[in-house]
């Protein structure tokens, strides 16, 4: 069963319990969020109401109101349990205090309702939950589709998900690579950064957040000192102004800064971040080469497997407690470093099928207490295993 499958039966499952509460689903846009939603309005037999700030004259937070006591009276007169969904809630000016004050009043009278939103903000979504609503939600986070989903869905292949990544609405697109390229840039991208993040955020230097998304998709998987980027970068201010700008980019689930694993808080965050997408898509769109060049230069294709381990393994530990960050120690480098508590797992990456030294992971186990060195590739655990595995399962003996 894919991940959103079982996402989708947990929530389900909720549903069904007799209790009242507040479901908040957030990711990026186009990971199948509404699907998950309108999945299970359309499998629940009580009072229901679906509604979405993109539907025209819809953003306004009576109309909000409007559909709630809409949905209250169907409660009151059929006598059963009833669903409210909310999809883009970030849109409805002042979303959080009507919906605190709704849920509050439905609270004291007992009303059976429960309320599932939805949002592709999650930084303003989160600040309206932290705010007004503090103790009466629960965040599920919906990351991009995994290989599995997408082999099972639309048939492709592991080069063809290396390269074109996880977009469900682009991978019916991926035979006609232009057109899937413009796809990506213009649903995704921009709307992404012109909508999510510049409207909703304040953003001082919108062009610099631009450049800084291309050049973060440019060096997926290379370590960039913030120092480097100011060189690179136009306008580019100082390094907290970029360092801030990456928090935005990862946010809306483009491009993470991994830090360096060191043992210590105080130099990891002092560290140069190495740049990982959350999507392979990204990268490849922006990307002047096409599928079948990038796979014929074996130095090219190693960097975008490398970034979709590092997708792979980002989008499984969102909301978990398991951290992602690398190892780079003088001319020793490990791709990623997992760990969860005081359990560690060094990576690293191998695409080509020579055999090759890894001076990286036995200068890592030297340096610090690694519980498992593990090899991606040819040489160690092969991708089709690795897409197919848990977090915990890197962790077993």
């Amino acid at each position: 069963m894919s991940y959103h499958r079982e996402l989708e039966e947990k929530i389900a499952d909720q549903v069904a319990e007799p209790r009242h509460f507040i479901q908040v689903l957030l990711g990026p846009r186009q990971v199948g969020k509404t699907t998950i939603a309108k999945d299970i309005f359309d499998k629940f037999k009580g009072p229901k109401v679906f509604i979405s700030a993109d539907d025209p004259g819809l953003s306004e937070s009576q109309n909000l109101a409007e559909y709630w006591n809409l949905l209250r009276e169907k409660i009151l007169a059929q006598k059963k349990d009833g669903l409210l969904i909310i999809d883009e809630i970030h849109k409805y000016h002042q979303w959080e205090k009507t919906v605190k004050a709704y849920w509050d009043e439905d609270s004291r009278k007992k009303t059976k309702l429960k309320v599932i939103i939805l949002g592709s903000a999650p930084l303003l979504i989160q600040k309206g939950l932290s705010e007004s609503l503090a103790g009466r939600f629960e965040v599920t986070e919906v990351p991009h589709w995994m290989y599995e989903e997408a082999h099972q869905a639309f048939k492709v292949n592991i080069d063809e998900y290396i390269y074109f990544g996880g977009y469900p609405g682009s991978l019916n697109l991926i035979n006609d690579e232009n057109r899937w390229k413009s796809y990506i840039k213009n649903s995704l991208i921009e709307t992404t950064i012109s909508r999510d993040i510049m409207l909703l955020t304040r953003i001082d230097k919108p062009a610099l957040l631009r450049q800084l998304f291309f050049l973060s998709c440019e060096y997926s998987g290379q370590i960039l000192s913030y120092q480097k980027m100011v060189g690179q970068l136009q306008d580019a201010g100082n390094t907290t102004t970029l360092a801030h700008y990456l928090e935005l980019l990862s946010a809306v689930g483009f491009v993470k800064g991994l830090q360096k694993f060191t043992g210590s808080k105080v130099l990891t965050r002092a560290s140069s971040p190495k740049l990982q997408v959350y999507n392979t898509a990204l990268l490849s769109a922006l990307s002047n080469e096409s599928f079948e060049t990038i796979k014929q230069s074996p130095e090219k294709w190693g960097r975008w497997v490398e970034s979709a381990v590092g997708a792979h393994l980002l989008n499984k530990l969102m909301g978990t407690a398991y951290k992602l960050e690398y190892w780079k120690e003088g001319p020793y480098e490990v791709d990623f470093v997992l760990s969860l508590g005081k359990k560690v797992v060094a990576i690293e990456v191998k695409s080509g099928k020579k055999k090759e030294s890894l001076p990286g992971l036995a200068e890592i186990r030297k340096k610090h207490n690694i519980h498992r060195a593990l090899v991606l590739g040819p040489q160690g655990i092969p991708l089709s295993e690795f897409f197919k595995m848990d977090l915990e399962d890197f962790f077993k003996n």
